[in-house]
């Protein structure tokens, strides 16, 4: 979350409408066979609560899966062909995707004197993770497990880790894979081109000239550096 979107959810004035008590003896030990009695009192427009009634398993079901499908980050629903690792434990999120070759639409900073416009990109690999994300570009159409490796030859990246800038997008509530992977990628391709990574040039040749050349035709795939005989099975680990 942005920081400027938490101040403000914190600055917003909530009322309470309901709340939950639960009960159990006074020596410890659960008052019912299982674990617990809870009940639900509505809270009026005074702040006075109301009179309790029983809660039921069905509405804390409900309760519960309603506030797990609004705050969970763990993605569910239907796998994308393009997904080739997926490790979605809490603490422990990986995630491996492609995209084959094709056009772009790319912004960089004016100091770049690089035009806004879609571009012809080699195979690209993400690997996103926590509140990280790599990349790396591969020649074939489509990737195997003994696909070779390259650096991507995109500015904004050092070795294969992205300086992600601050677009502001905000992983959707209602995550499917699907929707996971395009919020990474849009974090990536919707922040503006500045800078070179810090180990250079990730082209054989200028990285700017590169990039121009790809405006009117296909990627240069000579232009790429390969990552010590890294291959994808190296990755999908």
């Amino acid at each position: 979350m942005e920081t400027n979107e938490l101040t403000r959810k914190l600055r917003t004035l909530l009322h309470p409408r309901a709340a939950l008590i639960a009960y159990s003896d006074g020596e410890g030990n659960h008052s019912c066979d299982d674990g617990y009695f809870i009940e639900l009192r509505e809270i009026d427009g005074k702040g006075m609560m109301g009179e309790g009634r029983p809660v039921t398993v069905e509405f804390m079901n409900a309760l519960v899966k309603g506030y797990s499908e609004r705050h969970s980050a763990t993605p569910y629903g239907r796998i994308p062909q393009n997904l080739l690792y997926c490790d979605s434990r809490k603490g422990s999120e990986r995630y491996v995707w492609y995209n084959p070759p094709h056009k772009r639409m790319m912004f960089f900073s004016p100091a770049l004197k690089i035009e806004n416009a879609e571009y012809y990109l080699p195979g690209v690999i993400y690997v996103a993770g926590g509140s990280s994300l790599d990349i790396y570009a591969y020649k074939d159409k489509k990737p195997t497990e003994n696909t070779e490796l390259y650096a991507a030859p995109f500015f904004n990246v050092t070795g294969a880790r992205v300086c992600l800038g601050n677009p502001r997008i905000e992983l959707p509530k209602d995550l499917t894979y699907e929707k996971l992977l395009q919020y990474w990628e849009k974090k990536f391709w919707l922040t503006e081109f500045s800078h070179l990574g810090g180990n250079g040039n990730p082209t054989t040749s200028n990285l700017v000239l590169v990039t121009k050349a790809a405006k009117d035709r296909p990627f240069d795939l000579d232009e790429l550096k390969p990552l010590n005989n890294m291959k994808l099975k190296d990755i999908l680990k």
